[in-house]
């Protein structure tokens, strides 16, 4: 299974090179910056020790729209709750959350906000599933290095995965194809991005397994021809 991890506007560059490490401690190498401090000053290289290969192949990027434009699947770390959004995740429920995704994605990103105020809910629209991490006290919260070595250590069984060989057919089928699918027939049918039944359909279709996933896309396959 590829899952890349992007930091959105990190500031410290020890918590860079502490992610780094964190990544390659628990089987994971693809890192994402989005306008990042300095990642590969000798701050961030004295904290990721052996990992500064990490930190040298981690792609740049000036937006998280661009950088998660070839992610199948953008899951969100946060700490806040959002208006908007109903579900939240706990964070060692991902793994099984993916496993059962199947043959349905191919990618995965676990995206982190920014040492000060972690995910803008611009970022956090760009998200299919927002997660937490539970803890007993609101105060003092975990850092950002401290955040993402407990998602690689909750999302460490996946590091590595082979995905099996995946079809033409399968990528029309997959789950981002639905969520395309899914968003232009609500757009039809008037349900708006600005509505909230529309936040609560996108939510609760992320969620969805590989059956559910091929047996909505028969369902829209259906509404569409009656729409037509």
């Amino acid at each position: 299974m590829k899952i890349i991890f992007i930091l959105v506007n990190p500031a410290v560059p020890a918590n860079v090179g502490a992610a780094a490490r964190a990544l390659k401690t628990m089987g994971f190498s693809e890192l994402r910056l989005v306008n990042p401090c300095d990642h590969l000053g000798m701050e961030a290289r004295m904290l990721a020790h052996a990992s500064n290969d990490i930190l040298e192949n981690a792609k740049v990027f000036p937006s998280l729209s661009e950088a998660v434009k070839d992610i199948d699947l953008v899951i969100g770390a946060t700490a806040r709750r959002r208006t908007k959004r109903v579900e939240y995740i706990r964070s060692n429920l991902l793994t099984k959350l993916i496993q059962e995704k199947g043959k349905s994605i191919r990618t995965v990103a676990m995206v982190f906000g920014s040492e000060e105020s972690g995910l803008s809910n611009e970022d956090a629209a760009h998200c299919d599933v927002l997660t937490s991490i539970s803890m007993a006290v609101k105060y003092p919260s975990l850092n950002l290095a401290q955040a993402v070595m407990v998602f690689v250590y909750e999302l460490s069984p996946l590091a590595g995965r082979k995905l099996r060989a995946h079809a033409d057919k399968d990528d029309k089928e997959s789950w981002k194809a639905l969520k395309f699918k899914t968003e232009a027939l609500l757009e039809e049918i008037g349900i708006s991005e600005n509505d909230l039944i529309r936040t609560r359909i996108m939510e609760r279709l992320a969620l969805l397994g590989e059956t559910d996933v091929h047996l909505l896309h028969s369902i829209i396959a259906r509404m569409n021809k009656k729409l037509q």
